[in-house]
């Protein structure tokens, strides 16, 4: 599998720009002085489809064959990358099938459906990976990878390319890691921009596919995954992915759900931001003392499709 590179990025750029928001970034005083250093929020959960996953899927998309385009596409998420990829295939008047775990965010189904996919929820996700890779091969759809992938990889790392312009000064990056598209693409996208700055992931206790590929030094499949970050419960870690953190990566954190729910509080009553789980798991590393360095820190918001009855239970929750 070949490894995207940083003129990949640039090229990813000029294809999606014009298609995309170029998403806001946003100080905070309150989370700063809690954390200690400037920090930044890189607004993804502003973006189209309410995530940073229609930059990859754009990419991928504009790769595509004639063949693949009379076909149909397929992907297996269990929200983001389905809504992205439904999206970004009806932009390009593509056929689009998305298979989702059982359980999968009633939200997040609704807004697949709403952008044009057929949706098959089922199973487990390790078992909503196998279904799609049948139904692929059935019916002879193209498979559109949610995170290992060059073309989904390269599209993120547009990402860096923003901030580089947006913050000065930046010391370090704090990005949330599922299957690790987002924070591969963001730390080849920084390798030329972004040069001596920390790539740090960030990714739940009960789903640290990274962190134990990081450990064991290879990309590592789990069992069963526990969080109720949706958004980053990717059942392994990616090939591609883990061979570009490896490389490219200060390192990989973990962090409880209750750190996670926090900093949701926290972004909500304080900066008037509402992300999901998922896209708070930075700000969750941050607000726990868990990235080192000093100097300006941007976190990236990853992802803004709540569930909204998880709302009810944050009413209310202190933030310390």
């Amino acid at each position: 599998m070949q490894l995207p590179t940083f003129q990949d990025v640039l090229r990813a750029r000029e294809s999606i720009e014009a298609r995309i928001h170029r998403t806001p970034v946003l100080s905070s005083t309150a989370l700063s002085e809690r954390v200690g250093r400037p920090v930044f929020l890189k607004c993804e959960h502003l973006q189209k489809t309410g995530s940073f996953k229609v930059r990859g899927m754009l990419n991928h998309m504009a790769s595509l064959t004639e063949t693949a385009h009379a076909c149909g596409v397929i992907t297996i998420s269990a929200g983001n990358a389905a809504a992205a990829v439904a999206w970004a295939a009806r932009q390009a008047g593509i056929p689009c099938t998305v298979v989702m775990p059982a359980a999968a965010n009633r939200t997040k189904v609704a807004a697949s459906e709403a952008y044009g996919a057929e949706v098959v929820l089922h199973g487990t996700g390790a078992e909503a990976f196998e279904l799609v890779h049948e139904l692929a091969d059935r019916h002879g759809f193209h498979f559109v990878h949610p995170f290992d992938d060059a073309h989904v990889v390269a599209g993120h790392g547009t990402c860096a390319l923003e901030i580089a312009e947006q913050v000065e000064n930046v010391a370090t990056l704090v990005v949330p890691v599922g299957g690790g598209g987002l924070a591969a693409g963001i730390a080849l996208g920084a390798s030329e921009v972004l040069p001596d700055v920390d790539v740090w992931c960030v990714e739940p206790d009960g789903a640290s596919a990274m962190q134990q590929s990081f450990e064991c030094g290879r990309a590592v499949h789990l069992d069963s995954v526990g969080t109720i970050a949706d958004g980053l419960a990717a059942p392994m870690a990616g090939e591609l992915t883990y061979r570009i953190l490896r490389e490219r990566a200060a390192g990989c954190l973990t962090i409880p759900d209750d750190a996670i729910r926090h900093a949701m509080s926290f972004l909500m009553q304080r900066t008037k931001q509402v992300v999901e789980p998922g896209g708070a798991a930075g700000v969750a590393a941050l607000l726990e003392g868990l990235v080192p360095g000093e100097g300006p820190a941007v976190a990236i918001l990853s992802g803004g499709n709540v569930d909204l009855s998880m709302l009810d239970d944050l009413v209310g929750h202190g933030v310390g």
